[in-house]
């Protein structure tokens, strides 16, 4: 049987949440390319949006709770925005470089 493991070979980005959305680009991938997956962690209830070109997140988008890592396809995707739930955090994001 076959394993398929999480491999992060270039750095990340970390995003402060507040009561406004805040955002960027999505880190790229060893090759310089948006990654197909990302995996994101927070370390305070965050409200997450990717998309193709600037985003704004709201409060009824993706929820990323703390200790809980969420792994996403980007579908190409350029752009990650994210916002607080009720108090300000960080959220970081890793591109992933060899998931199925």
């Amino acid at each position: 049987m076959a394993h398929d493991f999480l491999t992060v070979s270039v750095t990340g980005i970390q995003l402060v949440t507040s009561a406004t959305s805040n955002g960027s680009a999505l880190p790229v991938d060893s090759s310089g390319n948006v990654p197909r997956l990302i995996r994101i962690a927070a370390t305070a209830p965050a409200s997450v949006r990717i998309g193709f070109g600037a985003q704004t997140s709201v409060v009824t988008d993706l929820q990323v709770q703390p200790g809980d890592a969420v792994v996403m396809s980007t579908n190409g995707a350029t752009h990650i925005a994210v916002r607080q739930v009720s108090g300000a955090g960080i959220v970081q994001v890793s591109p992933l470089e060899n998931l199925g």
